[in-house]
């Protein structure tokens, strides 16, 4: 997730939360607690999912895709990792 934009960031984080706020999807929160169960802190985890929350996004308005939520949700099995070009 870019760090230089500070609203930028502020904004993906608060579709992070709302996602675990509304389990919409529940993807979302199954990754979340399965990356906590990792050992990894709830701001990293929350870091993670708004990386894919961006990816997402991009996928969306670069290529002109509809949101799609079995490649949103192979992203979030990725997780902490990043899945490699064409993986989703």
């Amino acid at each position: 997730m870019p760090e230089h934009n500070p609203y930028l960031k502020a904004a993906v984080l608060e579709v992070v939360d709302n996602q675990l706020r509304d389990n919409d999807p529940p993807e979302t929160r199954k990754t979340y607690e399965r990356l906590l169960a990792q050992g990894i802190s709830q701001s990293e985890a929350k870091r993670l999912l708004g990386c894919a929350v961006v990816g997402e996004i991009f996928d969306m308005m670069k290529k002109h895709l509809p949101f799609n939520l079995a490649r949103f949700t192979a992203t979030l099995d990725h997780l902490p990792e990043w899945p490699e070009e064409g993986e989703t």
